[in-house]
């Protein structure tokens, strides 16, 4: 995934100067800390940390640390462990973080014996607090508002992200420049210190729920963002900020957030993965409250640590939740993060979520300051009646209904409709940005990153109507052509939100020939920025000519990307296709597709691959050439995707693969002596593919495919399982086949991919500070081919011979095609490396048994 934070680390890195603050403000403050043992210089883990008379604290980690924030530097802080005396911290602003916390042991005198306490012991039996956390689980939902036939509640929410510990430099001519950015300095939540926004987003909606049958659905009446988001395609940033920043929902097993999932303290596993402490009783809104903290077992995995308030009666009702990650957890570029929920009950115990922020401090390299995001969402005017409007926007296909006028609200609006408070700095990003980008040197710079990033160049200051690229395929390499030159562009919304056109033109230096694609599509929905924005429904026609590489399918990347250049072994299985298509594409809002597609192909032979044709003719071989194959087809596709999500960008999009599973199914029929073409055939394809997740303990992806041809045609028109040529990891692709090593006219594959989240490595010492992550891979295919489809004596005259120095063909027989991957993923946070391993068919000539395969992935 492109990452967000990749995109603002990078251009903010290079264009806003930012130096380390030392100075306080006012707002919510960071304390932190370490605690240890007087006597043997030890930590002491979970401890109770928290100010006196309120809610706001936490437990220290296994380490001894603890971190949480606070209104202000005042009141006293109390530290308290088993078998230790209760520590009393008086706060001030002069207070010097971290704080030094040591703990005198209690001691026992009996006569003349002296007892010092050991370190606690933990024991889930006939503890507690975990008998009063499986109550709290037991009954996680039963005041849950989706109990209830309907609700509908308002929402307001605020995303901001700011450079953290923000201060223009002055000692320079660019620092004067910039010197009007001080206007718009504001103050941390988290540290008090100064922060510089440069992104800011509100949403102004209704949410609602209806049991039976079950559907959620959001009304967007008003949507405004400014600052840097502009440099960026607005539906690829919504994506990453909607996967990213997601609602919590703590009485579930899971949460979900950052693209990770996250155990739950009320996760039905929860008390095998926290330790659970009853620390106090507080007075929350007029209620008695328990404040129940919990701590990970190990707090390199993905959890929480922090504080659950829960009602000192028989409903166990929760009143707020406090967490935060823990310091040593195995996750990228998250300092810190804090997690806060609250709750109101009606009389008839129904519990309603009023407020839920989120803090957190963000760092893509340690020497510098990094971000600052914080996320704040409030309800109100919870209805539990339905009305026209919600059985309006409840019908609605589409899981987010906006108003067509929602990004042209004006001022009354939002002043009339806001729930929350936002500041007049985080408001003021969009003039900040306008005066910034006034300067040519920021203005130039931003425009390079963002050519860096998305590859592609607008070819307009505002709203381009054309872009230029993709530029990652300007220069290439392969066997057939050589040293291979591209340019390319395409249009946008901003041209015309209906009509669209691509176009590239490519040279060979060595086959001297050029290569071309021009395409238009028809748009029946108005788009807002690109043609392939969900849901499409178009009428697309293309005419392509270009080199075709059998056996090697590029599903994520473009086949001439220059950095699959660089191939394992001899990339011949090259030859020439142009191909005309006139697609016909509708997607529904509930994610079930159809495709509809005329092609007209022909293959043409390089010197490479050659077309022919063996017959016997009095008694000897004669083989004849073939100029090209000629033929017309219709593919139709049909595609189920529930809830599926995709991260937009210019020229593609990705699908997160969603927890429901994905459903594929295509089918081609070729037809004979229709504009040339020489064969008729069937050829079916299924798939299917789904994300299975470990809770904390990682996920699968596991794809399964299987397809036929159930004619007898020459071999373009088999089956070639897609092979990886190159040394970067290629998802479904097999990485040590070579192409069309092995052609079958029926098969079935699978690929399994288990993301283990340092599962292993966590628990090793040493290791675990490298926060490496364990990924295992296990590819195969069974397949086979009729002998109706085999260039045999029984076939001359009619097939081609396969293209291959000797008449030996290499056959898959009842012992399917494996390999396996054993890798570990983030190193250095961008890395991944594989080690591959051919398990059979390895004594075949001229392949190889093991390689290495890597690839840069940003994760958190």
């Amino acid at each position: 995934m492109r990452s967000i934070l990749i995109y603002i680390y990078t251009a903010m890195l290079i264009l806003l100067p930012a130096t380390l603050l030392s100075q306080e403000a006012g707002g919510r403050v960071r304390i932190y800390g370490r605690i240890t043992d007087a006597s043997t210089k030890e930590v002491i883990p979970y401890s109770s940390v928290r100010i006196r008379n309120t809610s706001h604290g936490c437990s220290s980690d296994n380490n001894g640390n603890f971190s949480f924030y606070a209104g202000s530097l005042s009141d006293t802080l109390i530290i308290s462990s088993i078998g230790y005396k209760e520590e009393k911290i008086p706060l001030s602003r002069i207070i010097k973080m971290p704080i030094n916390v040591i703990l005198e042991p209690m001691n026992y005198t009996l006569k003349e014996v002296t007892i010092k306490p050991k370190k606690e012991k933990y024991r889930k039996k006939d503890n507690p607090a975990v008998i009063l956390v499986k109550e709290i689980i037991e009954r996680r939902n039963d005041n849950a508002t989706e109990k209830k036939p309907f609700y509908s509640r308002k929402r307001h929410e605020k995303l901001s992200l700011a450079l953290n510990n923000f201060e223009a430099k002055k000692g320079n001519t660019f620092g004067k420049k910039l010197k009007f950015l001080e206007e718009y300095i504001d103050t941390s939540l988290v540290s008090g210190k100064p922060i510089l926004n440069i992104s800011s987003r509100e949403i102004i909606g209704t949410d609602y729920y209806r049991k039976d049958p079950e559907r959620n659905r959001q009304h967007i009446m008003g949507r405004r963002r400014n600052g840097i988001d502009d440099v960026f395609s607005s539906a690829e940033i919504e994506a990453l900020y909607e996967e990213i920043f997601k609602d919590i929902n703590i009485f579930q097993d899971n949460v979900s957030i950052f693209r990770s999932k996250f155990v739950s303290p009320l996760s039905k596993i929860g008390t095998s993965f926290y330790r659970y402490y009853i620390m106090d009783t507080l007075d929350i809104d007029g209620e008695k409250c328990i404040d129940l903290s919990f701590t990970p077992f190990n707090v390199e995995s993905f959890g929480f640590t922090g504080h659950i308030y829960v009602t000192a009666d028989s409903t166990f009702f929760i009143k707020a939740v406090d967490m935060n990650v823990p310091h040593d957890i195995n996750m990228n570029f998250v300092e810190y993060m804090n997690i806060r929920q609250r709750f109101s009950r009606l009389k008839d115990g129904t519990r309603m979520l009023d407020n839920e922020s989120l803090v957190c401090e963000l760092k893509v390299i340690n020497a510098t300051n990094g971000f600052y995001a914080h996320r704040d969402v409030t309800f109100a005017d919870y209805s539990f009646e339905s009305d026209e409007k919600a059985k309006e926007i409840l019908k609605s296909p589409m899981p987010v209904v906006e108003d067509e006028k929602s990004e042209k609200r004006d001022k009354e609006f939002w002043s009339a409709n806001s729930l929350g408070t936002v500041s007049e700095k985080e408001r003021s990003v969009g003039s900040m940005m306008e005066r910034l980008r006034a300067n040519p040197w920021y203005y130039w710079t931003e425009k390079c990153v963002s050519f860096l990033f998305t590859g592609w160049v607008p070819l307009s200051k505002k709203n381009p109507p054309v872009f230029y690229g993709p530029v990652n395929t300007t220069f290439s390499y392969n066997d057939l052509e050589g040293f291979r030159m591209r340019a390319g562009a395409m249009t946008s919304a901003y041209l015309s939100p209906y009509l669209f056109g691509r176009l590239y033109v490519a040279y060979g230096f060595r086959d001297n020939k050029w290569k071309y694609l021009g395409e238009i599509e028809y748009s029946f929905k108005k788009k807002k920025e690109h043609a392939n924005e969900f849901p499409i429904h178009s009428l697309r026609l293309n005419y392509e000519h270009d080199i075709f590489q059998y056996g090697q399918n590029y599903l994520y990347t473009n086949k001439d990307n220059f950095v699959l250049s660089l191939k394992r072994g001899d990339n011949n299985k090259v030859a020439y296709m142009r191909r005309a298509e006139l697609t016909y594409t509708h997607e529904l809002h509930n994610h079930f597709s159809y495709k509809v597609i005329l092609r007209h192909r022909t293959d043409i032979p390089s010197r490479f691959i050659k077309f022919e044709r063996t017959a016997t003719v009095d008694g000897e071989t004669v083989t004849t050439s073939v100029k090209d194959l000629k033929q017309s087809e219709v593919e139709v596709v049909l595609r189920y995707a529930p809830k599926e999500k995709f991260l937009q960008s210019k020229w593609n999009r990705r699908s997160l693969l969603p927890e429901k599973p994905v459903f594929t199914l295509s089918h081609k029929v070729g037809f004979k002596n229709v504009l040339g073409s020489e064969f008729y055939y069937h050829h079916t394809e299924a798939s299917f593919q789904k994300r299975f997740w470990f809770s904390a303990f990682g996920y699968t992806d596991c794809i399964i495919k299987a397809g036929k041809v159930w004619n007898k045609v020459p071999f373009p028109l088999l089956i070639m399982p897609n092979t990886n040529m190159s040394y970067t990891i290629q998802k479904e692709a097999f990485d040590l086949m070579n192409p069309m090593e092995f052609i079958n006219d029926q098969y079935a594959s699978w690929d399994l991919s288990y993301h283990m989240n340092g599962l292993i490595f966590n628990r090793i010492p040493l290791v675990r500070k490298l926060n490496w992550r364990e990924v295992i891979t296990f590819k195969g295919m069974f397949g086979h081919l009729s002998e109706k489809n085999r260039p045999d004596p029984l076939n001359t005259g009619v097939l081609y011979k396969f293209p291959y120095e000797s008449d030996q063909y290499n056959y898959l027989g009842t012992m399917p095609y494996m390999e396996i991957c054993v890798g570990i993923e983030n190193i250095f946070k961008v890395l991944r490396v594989d080690y591959v391993r051919r398990l059979t068919y390895t004594d075949l000539p001229g392949v190889s048994k093991w390689g290495i395969r890597i690839q840069f992935h940003v994760q958190f």
